[in-house]
């Protein structure tokens, strides 16, 4: 009987591709192992087994497989429903999938190797330039890789060259793979077995006698030991003894000391649980029976709990209850800035059982905490992560707390696959049987929905912590202030007055401006010409701690121009306004107080959000200036006012749930004031204060925004009442992309009819030179969707068919909110 396994690759493929194995192979293997595969004419990729089974392909011979890389299955079979899952519902391949879910050490990386040809009869003279140069490179070492070889010539098309060489005989070329993960081995050092009774020892010390630098080592090493009878590291025996490196070398060269390696994780928490669980008050204890009880009915329970109610002690309360029963806990947040202050708060609670999972963790780290998920093991029954820790390989997970789960972030739009953290992970505690808490001082109007129409649980807390009130939220007219001239810069006079009074009272404050850099035009007074990003058509934003002007887009950057680049003018101008300006403003108005900015150009390191939030906390900083990262749930004690620099360009973006994101953003930042003892102040500067959504923050009446909105939604036919399917369109050729996505848009009518919007252009059509149009598909209620994306896929199939339009790149982007 033949044997075969089908193998999910890391690249687009519509099928899994079959292989061929031994009966021998068949016994071992097993779904999630590792495999290295060949594809294509030479190309060799890190699979993972899908399924074992005894069909044979029809339509092509199955290759064997190149090698087995694992012993025990990477990925579990939980794990491989929910990739089937995600690759269904959000329309992409499982490669895409995998690629998404698997740290990248664990894909292996297949390179080209260049070796020399055993074909002695070469004659110099028949080689051109670019050949004979790596035939001489080859000369003096045993083999290339393809970037050498573009080093050498100094260009990137090098292939034709290879190509030419090798139907020369001159070279072979072979595909090689590289394990890239390397476990971290901390050096240890001990004395040698040689010297275990005394009479040896006597000895050792006797030839010691004339090196005391060398005897006063082999002292501290008896010391340490005697004090922590565990392993010595040789960076501790050397601190200690406070010898040099090649004293420890001469020791071992002399047999005296022996060295060994000990593998251990790269992220290690060294402290210890200091802290019992907080006391529950009772609005806190009564929502904690609350969830318990909806959590014997429903799946899922939507904990909407205004800001600063304790929202997080809750979660710590369930937590605890479920690392009891020995299972583990996934908790979900939108940002790694928030990760810094919870993991401190988590890991004084449980200790060691804390795992933190994101970005910014190199991947030798990701492996790390991936092979603990995996095993179950003690270090990893809590995981803390941003949104791609819903991949990790857990095998007893009791709860998932996806916390201030209206938050966009959890939204993967690029690349490939295009989920949604939250509903995502409410699929996998469902393949786990396990619950979900969704937690949120503003719901989405998506979970509000749905626990209106019971499918979740439901559960408020009405009350802060402590009884403190919330804060007291004033709008302020710019459009009069202007008027009657009370603005000094973009700080009207009432703001500086407040700020004034904040820190008179040694308090700090929190100043929100969802736009970084300095301005984000730069325009000549005489012509009006504005710097514009050569791949986008988008105008260049000014960056002046770096007199940069940057591209948002694609991150094109250019000097910051002295002349108008139209006319020559020296007349230039800044319009708008971003965290830098406002930074620059805070210095000139109090320069005596301490300000520090908040955004993506100053988090860029590993430890950015940390060194910046530890800070604030610990009052070095009076004035903290930002964008939405500040709005994110962080706990600061000594926040009295919030300063909301412009309302207006958040309700006025051209999307659906602008709005409703809005009132997300301000009420989640004005929540940041007043939290621990005195009531916080929160100033709206805005054009237009009578704004129906303003009142609503002013008045922090969610059910009035929810019930508004919703009015909207039910009319114009938009989530939660319909879904949403949108597809792009991306060309370099304007035309291209015209012409399809008309000829798209006409298929998709007939079919869709009516629930077809588009084609159109987004606000900004070029990105990265490519050109986009999109085109928006309704799914009412009663439609069946797994056939609305049947539908969609037959029709984007007969779209490719068409030999002009296989060059235009279309995305299918499901739920795209």
């Amino acid at each position: 009987m033949d044997y075969f396994v089908d193998v999910i690759i890391p690249i687009p493929l519509e099928k899994l591709f079959t292989y061929s194995i031994t009966r021998a192979e068949a016994s071992i293997l097993k779904p999630g192992v590792r495999v290295a595969v060949p594809f294509g004419k030479s190309k060799i990729y890190t699979g993972v087994i899908h399924h074992i089974h005894n069909n044979k392909p029809l339509v092509y011979e199955a290759k064997d497989i190149y090698q087995i890389l694992d012993q025990d299955p990477i990925a579990n079979s939980i794990q491989l429903k929910h990739w089937n899952w995600i690759s269904k519902y959000y329309m992409c391949t499982l490669g895409d999938v995998m690629r998404a879910a698997l740290p990248s050490p664990f894909i292996l990386e297949s390179e080209t190797i260049i070796t020399k040809s055993e074909n002695q009869n070469i004659n110099d003279e028949e080689l051109k330039d670019d050949e004979f140069l790596i035939y001489e490179a080859l000369q003096n070492q045993a083999s290339l890789k393809i970037n050498d070889v573009i080093s050498i010539l100094e260009k990137k098309n090098v292939l034709p060259v290879i190509q030419s060489l090798i139907e020369k005989n001159i070279i072979w070329v072979e595909e090689e793979i590289y394990e890239k993960y390397k476990p971290k081995l901390v050096r240890y050092i001990k004395l040698h077995s040689n010297f275990s009774s005394d009479k040896e020892l006597e000895l050792l010390f006797d030839s010691l006698k004339n090196a005391p630098k060398q005897h006063q080592v082999i002292l501290t090493l008896f010391s340490i030991s005697a004090q922590t009878k565990k392993p010595i590291k040789v960076s501790e025996l050397i601190k200690q003894s406070s010898a040099s490196s090649s004293i420890l070398k001469a020791l071992i060269d002399k047999g005296i000391l022996e060295e060994f390696y000990i593998k251990t994780d790269r992220v290690q928490y060294s402290g210890n649980e200091t802290e019992n669980l907080k006391t529950l008050n009772k609005f806190q204890s009564k929502a904690l029976n609350e969830i318990t009880l909806t959590f014997k009915k429903q799946d899922v329970t939507l904990l909407h709990g205004i800001t600063s109610s304790g929202k997080t002690e809750i979660y710590v309360k369930l937590i605890e209850e479920v690392i009891k029963q020995g299972k583990q806990v996934l908790y979900l947040l939108p940002e790694i800035a928030l990760t810094t202050q919870l993991v401190s708060r988590l890991q004084n609670y449980f200790g060691k059982k804390v795992a933190v999972f994101h970005s910014k963790y190199s991947s030798h780290e990701r492996v790390e905490v991936w092979n603990n998920v995996l095993h179950n093991s003690d270090k990893a029954q809590i995981v803390l992560g941003a949104r791609s820790s819903i991949f990790l390989p857990f095998n007893n997970l009791g709860l998932i707390v996806v916390d201030e789960e209206h938050e966009q972030s959890y939204k993967q739009f690029d690349p490939a696959p295009r989920y949604h953290a939250r509903d995502t992970a409410i699929v996998l505690a469902k393949l786990h049987e396990a619950k979900v808490l969704l937690g949120s001082a503003t719901p989405s109007l998506e979970s509000y929905y749905n626990a209106k129409q019971n499918k979740y649980g439901f559960v408020e807390i009405t009350k802060r912590y402590n009884d403190i009130l919330l804060p007291e939220m004033e709008l302020v007219d710019l459009k009069e202030k202007r008027k009657r001239k009370l603005l000094q810069g973009h700080f009207s006079d009432r703001l500086v007055e407040e700020i004034t009074e904040a820190l008179k009272g040694g308090h700090q404050i929190i100043l929100f401006q969802n736009r970084r850099g300095f301005s984000p035009i730069v325009e000549c007074i005489t012509c009006g010409h504005s710097p514009q990003c050569p791949n986008c058509d988008v105008s260049l934003t000014f960056h002046q701690y770096k007199n940069q002007l940057r591209c948002h887009y694609c991150g094109y950057h250019t000097v910051m121009h002295q002349n108008c680049e139209a006319c020559g003018s020296v007349e230039l101008d800044t319009k708008g306004f971003g965290t830098e300006q406002v930074e620059d403003e805070v210095k000139t108005l109090f320069p005596d107080c301490t300000v520090a900015r908040m955004d993506l150009d100053t988090t860029r390191g590993k430890y950015g959000y940390e060194k910046i939030i530890t800070a604030f906390e610990q009052q070095e900083i009076d004035i903290l200036v930002g964008t939405q990262m500040l709005t994110k749930g962080l706990d600061f004690n000594n926040v009295k006012l919030v300063g909301v620099m412009n309302a207006d360009n958040m309700l006025n973006f051209p999307d659906f749930r602008a709005l409703e994101r809005s009132f997300q953003l301000i009420l989640q930042v004005a929540g940041r004031a007043g939290r621990l003892d005195k009531r916080g102040k929160v100033l709206i500067q805005t054009y237009n204060p009578y704004h129906k959504i303003l009142q609503q923050v002013s008045t922090n009446d969610y059910v009035a925004m929810y019930n508004e909105q919703m009015d909207e939604r039910y009319n114009y036919k938009y989530p939660p009442i319909y879904k949403l399917i949108k597809i792009t369109l991306k060309h370099k050729d304007y035309n291209k992309v015209n012409i399809a996505s008309s000829w798209l848009t006409k298929s998709l009518r007939q079919v869709f009819h009516d629930f077809v919007l588009g084609p159109e252009f987004p606000p900004v059509s070029r990105i990265r030179n490519q050109y986009h149009k999109n085109i928006l598909i309704k799914i009412p209620q009663k439609q069946s969707l797994k056939k609305t994306k049947e539908a969609i896929i037959k029709i984007n199939n007969s779209f490719f068919s068409i030999k002009d339009f296989r060059a235009v790149k279309v995305i299918l982007n499901v739920d795209n909110f």
